[in-house]
């Protein structure tokens, strides 16, 4: 189990959700996307955990088979020894070509692949997914607008998507605990090509991590991680001795993140003082009921109107005026976000609108990602802003990428899957990239006081 681990991921908020399932238990993880990768930089700081975000999910699949590829040689290269290809946890995207170029790359044939995520709502029984007990073809995934989800059987989401074999093993077979599994796993390694396992809770993910320890390559969400990396920390430590010295997280207490911040070192200094400025492009209910949520306990909200980022005459005057009224909230030290249109009847005449430009909905998709990181980059700069929360995983990296942010390491979980960073090579920006479809309602205003606790001087 030994050796630096190298993740891909289809997002900057899914490489963020699996990163501090590692950074939490001790492994000090480092995040960098594809564009930005920079072998000599990586090379003269080692982390434990190398993540790579290709931000392919909106992508055709050839372009998202090409971006995993060459995301999991440039890991291969770095020094990683073990694997781990980190999807949504209810499979949109490019799952298929993806989980391909990770096989084609490293020349294997077998990869065992879980999607449960219990902690957020993400089950499987007998191959079936479910969403907070709601089949995957009845939840709020039905009607995603780029990717719907019309299915809840994840052989045959996948098996779609690959010409390699796909197989299942039930809960039956994973409750019978580790060596069980391990032997079943063997067993299986000849006859498929990805193995989904069934996850019905934690206890369900304890036993897949400790049967697969050993497993090169692992695909699916973030959830199993974080006992797999568990795992690793308590080899680490009994090789050092019980934690006293040794290799990766030396000197790092069990379970606490790798950063200074995260350790306990300066934790949570004194609030910096100001607004925290955020930005939603999600248009998940999560998102829209964290969105309200933070307006009853007063965080200013401002609209980017969607349709009117389809009318070029009014586009620019419109993203002018929400910069000048978010840098007023944030000069007042009061906390604002700009978020998109997330009206029912809002989102569906932007669509029509789209139709008749000849647009599609990952056209919109990428317009609206693209207002907001333009108009979250002017704030930034006019007012000095350098704690940011942005909601939805598309937004999150168009954000990044108008920031210049070359790479993030990972501090604290704030809820599961969600935690906060630090900017590396550049601006030390303090983030929060949320997943559009993870967190309570009440994650916009915790992320915001944990924002501001977190110390300037972090390094």
């Amino acid at each position: 189990m030994s050796g630096m681990i190298g993740i891909v991921a289809d997002d900057i908020t899914g490489a963020n959700d699996i990163g501090i399932m590692y950074a939490k238990a001790g492994l000090r993880t480092d995040v960098y996307p594809l564009e930005a990768w920079d072998p000599d930089a990586v090379a003269k700081d080692r982390p434990d955990v190398l993540v790579i975000d290709t931000n392919s999910r909106l992508d055709r699949p050839e372009e998202a088979y090409a971006k995993a590829a060459k995301a999991t040689r440039a890991l291969r290269e770095a020094g990683c020894v073990r694997f781990v290809n980190k999807t949504c946890s209810v499979f949109r995207g490019n799952v298929g070509p993806e989980f391909d170029a990770m096989l084609d790359t490293l020349g294997a044939a077998f990869a065992v692949v879980a999607l449960g995520f219990p902690k957020n709502g993400r089950t499987t029984l007998g191959g079936v997914h479910y969403v907070h007990g709601k089949l995957l073809e009845e939840s709020e995934f039905r009607r995603d607008p780029v990717h719907p989800m019309t299915e809840s059987n994840l052989v045959a989401i996948l098996q779609k998507q690959t010409e390699r074999k796909v197989a299942l093993l039930t809960i039956e077979t994973v409750e019978r605990g580790p060596e069980a599994l391990r032997a079943e796993i063997e067993r299986m390694r000849t006859r498929c090509a990805y193995l989904i396992l069934d996850v019905r809770d934690q206890a369900s993910l304890r036993i897949i991590a400790e049967a697969a320890k050993e497993e090169p390559i692992l695909c699916g969400s973030s959830a199993l991680s974080e006992e797999s990396a568990l795992l690793i920390a308590a080899e680490r430590a009994a090789a050092a001795g019980g934690g006293q010295g040794g290799a990766a997280g030396e000197g790092r207490p069990s379970g606490q993140g790798a950063s200074p911040l995260a350790a306990g070192a300066g934790a949570e200094q004194g609030a910096p003082g100001g607004g925290v400025l955020c930005a939603a492009g999600s248009l998940m209910p999560q998102t829209a009921a964290q969105l309200a949520y933070a307006k009853r306990s007063g965080v200013a909200a401002l609209e980017l109107d969607s349709l009117v980022l389809l009318r070029p005459e009014e586009k620019d005057a419109h993203l002018e005026a929400l910069i000048g009224l978010a840098c007023a909230e944030l000069r007042a030290g009061r906390d604002v976000v700009v978020h998109a249109s997330n009206e029912p009847e809002k989102v569906a005449a932007t669509k029509a609108l789209a139709r008749t430009l000849g647009s599609g909905n990952t056209d919109i998709s990428r317009v609206v990602s693209g207002a907001l990181s333009s108009v979250v980059a002017a704030v930034a700069e006019r007012t000095g802003q350098r704690s940011l929360l942005i909601a939805g995983g598309e937004t999150s990296a168009a954000v990044c990428g108008a920031l210049g942010v070359r790479g993030l390491r990972l501090l604290r979980e704030i809820e599961p899957g969600l935690p906060s960073c630090l900017a590396l090579g550049g601006t030390p920006y303090r983030l929060v990239l949320k997943s559009g479809s993870f967190g309570s309602d009440t994650f916009f205003v915790k992320a915001i006081e944990h924002l501001k606790r977190l110390g300037d001087d972090i390094e």
